[in-house]
């Protein structure tokens, strides 16, 4: 099989299959660009013609050209799963990548919000601010509480219906990654946002929750530029974007409760050691109260 078939056979059945993002997708083209161009560079042609040390010659060379270590891993996983679809489709006898394994990055842990910032955070937008429109200022009230109320991603925000929300009973459902939908609990504060908002929604948008003046659905850079803005406005000491409230979300649940298989739930993590990073963060509090309180903690001088 030429390798540019292989390629294109693979990203279709990403595509039809495994009902992929676009932005994943892409993701996928690109890094499996970057072999085909590497590929050409030294004549090979057809898949089965990948080889082992040949590939971990290349993904040197991708280090030496800057890419960092999640880049790299993400490439390699492209091709070892491009290699794995030529196995089931027996255009390949072994997977030439399978035994390869990219640079291990340094695991950063995400910003959050303490409690207090948080709070003060999503009640930021308020009548007091004349440069905003009084219904903007209810629109944005109501995205700033349902992320921080629900840990919800952005793309998952800004693709709600109202038919999603189930405010007597504060629930949502949402479809998260791959296409699984979870159902999650809305608090108190961000139904009373979500219903002062509703109220003075303009007509139309067909159905979507959050939308633009004129009923447009909010795309996710304008929410992204929304938060920017209140940030700014609000005197915040650092940016502002939604991960960041999700992030908080996700640390402030763990730390009152304990219940990582929850977390894991309401996040829609299908792997529970992507959730285990908020252990880090809650162990990073507990450290910080120990300094504070405990009499032998450190030196006093």
């Amino acid at each position: 099989m030429e390798l540019a078939g292989a390629i294109t056979y693979f990203l279709q059945q990403l595509r039809t299959e495994k009902q992929l993002s676009p932005h994943t997708l892409d993701a996928y083209r690109r890094d499996l660009a970057k072999l085909q161009q590497l590929a050409e560079a030294e004549g090979v042609e057809h898949l089965n013609e990948l080889r082992e040390m040949q590939l971990r010659g290349w993904l040197a060379q991708l280090h030496r050209t800057g890419l960092g270590a999640k880049s790299l891993q993400r490439w390699l996983s492209a091709v070892r799963g491009l290699c794995n679809c030529g196995l089931r489709e027996r255009w390949l006898k072994a997977n030439p990548a399978e035994g390869l394994r990219a640079p291990k990055g340094e695991k950063r842990l995400p910003k959050l919000l303490d409690v207090d910032a948080a709070s003060d955070f999503v009640t930021s937008p308020d009548s007091d601010d004349s440069g905003v429109d009084e219904t903007l200022i209810l629109r944005d009230r109501a995205i700033l509480e349902l992320f921080y109320s629900s840990g919800l991603r952005l793309s998952e925000l800004t693709s709600l219906d109202w038919q999603d929300l189930e405010l007597r009973t504060g629930e949502v459902r949402v479809t998260g990654k791959g296409g699984k939908s979870r159902q999650l609990p809305v608090g108190s504060k961000a139904i009373d946002a979500l219903q002062a908002w509703r109220r003075a929604a303009p007509a139309g948008g067909g159905g979507a929750v959050f939308t633009t003046i004129k009923g447009r659905r909010l795309s996710n850079r304008a929410v992204q530029a929304r938060l920017a803005h209140w940030a700014q406005a609000s005197g915040a000491e650092q940016r502002v974007h939604p991960h960041m409230l999700r992030h908080s979300f996700a640390s402030h649940m763990l730390e009152s409760s304990g219940d990582l298989r929850a977390v894991q739930e309401l996040l829609g993590h299908a792997d529970i050691s992507t959730t285990q990073i908020y252990t880090h963060l809650d162990f990073q509090h507990l450290a910080r109260v120990y300094d504070s309180a405990h009499p032998r903690a450190k030196d006093k001088k």
